[in-house]
């Protein structure tokens, strides 16, 4: 295995047990219920999706206004 590899695997894991860290401080010490935490991870999913959405439409109006535009 190349060294990058190795180094990918390994920001890969640690990105991983930061991210369950985080979940078990809100719930240990803040009380943060699971249902609370499955409706903050489909907010930001749906956020996510929204953004995305936008960005392509963004994307399309642009190319449209381009074709619109250009000179042949």
């Amino acid at each position: 295995m190349s060294r990058a590899r190795r180094r990918y695997y390994r920001s890969i894991v640690i990105s991983l047990l930061a991210l369950a860290a985080l979940l078990w401080v809100a719930v240990d010490q803040f009380g943060i219920s699971g249902a609370e935490i499955r409706e903050l991870a489909l907010t930001s999913l749906l956020v996510l999706l929204l953004v995305i959405l936008a960005a392509a439409g963004a994307v399309a109006a642009w190319m449209l206004l381009r074709k619109l535009f250009r000179r042949d």
